[in-house]
């Protein structure tokens, strides 16, 4: 069975509404789904919905971004109770962190020259603030555009190009840095409101640390993305060794945020990376 248990909407950083994820999911065959957008759980009604009359079946989830004793990681949380008061404030608090940060941001590029409407481009973001979609908003002024070029020294400036020289330059501050949970807190609150909680992508980052991830396993984490587009083979068969060990959950996922456009054959990680359910252990305490 094809499932996928990592997808981003409009409510985070991707380019698609979560009825338009649900379609996409729909159409790749997908039959168990969940929209994980970042730090927030403001599409995941819409996306039930959708799901539910495309007949596949939706899990609640969510990407939080993490700490634990000065580890910073991201984590994967399922089968919560969406609409508990209790984890809409500790949501909140992370968002009003990021959109202080990213305002100022704006401001600090503005008084370098830059042209941005800060308020015009803040404003439009009621959950999570993406730096990607700020950016398109920065750049659709061609002025902005040709700053940037400038500055860069490159006519054809990739996304990460500018989030590493505007937004995550040490030499440019303020800077943004992802505004972290500490994990305590998330464990917590999932005793009270339920729910896997499971580790996002760790060799994105080079988080493939058994010791670090008995630590993790002893703090309340329930298991690991095994299956993602940001792993490799070997990661992969490292993750399922440790797993084992570990006895984790082993989940899957891609990650979408949008299909990439251009003439490029490749444009989403579908197009070369699938997610069968049976390939990991223990799944069906998540999708069942």
């Amino acid at each position: 069975m094809l499932i996928d248990l990592q997808l981003h909407s409009t409510y985070s950083d991707g380019y698609l509404s979560p009825t338009e994820v649900a379609q996409f999911a729909k159409n790749n065959g997908i039959e168990v789904a969940a929209l994980t957008d970042h730090n927030t759980v403001g599409g995941v009604h819409e996306f039930k919905k959708a799901c539910k009359k495309l007949k596949i079946k939706a899990i609640t989830g969510i990407e939080i971004y993490c700490r634990l004793n000065g580890h910073r990681f991201n984590v994967l949380w399922y089968n919560f109770d969406e609409t508990d008061p209790r984890l809409h404030d500790l949501l909140r608090e992370s968002q009003r962190r990021r959109r202080m940060q990213m305002r100022n941001i704006l401001n600090r590029m503005n008084k370098n020259n830059f042209k941005i409407k800060v308020n015009k481009i803040i404003d439009k973001y009621n959950h999570y603030v993406p730096v990607n979609q700020v950016i398109d908003d920065i750049i659709a002024t061609p002025y902005n555009l040709r700053l940037i070029k400038k500055k860069l020294k490159n006519k054809n400036p990739r996304e990460n190009d500018i989030i590493n020289e505007f937004f995550q330059n040490q030499k440019k501050l303020p800077m943004l840095r992802n505004s972290f949970i500490d994990l305590k807190r998330i464990n917590l609150l999932r005793k009270k409101i339920g729910g896997q909680i499971i580790l996002c992508h760790p060799a994105k980052h080079s988080y493939i640390n058994k010791k670090r991830w008995e630590k993790f396993k002893k703090m309340g984490i329930d298991g690991v993305e095994k299956l993602s587009p940001h792993h490799s083979y070997e990661a992969i068969m490292y993750i399922q060794h440790l797993a084992s060990e570990l006895n984790f959950i082993e989940t899957g996922g891609s990650d979408f945020h949008k299909v990439e456009g251009g003439d490029h054959p490749t444009q989403r990680s579908w197009d070369y990376f699938k997610i069968d359910s049976s390939l990991l252990k223990d799944i069906n305490k998540i999708i069942n």
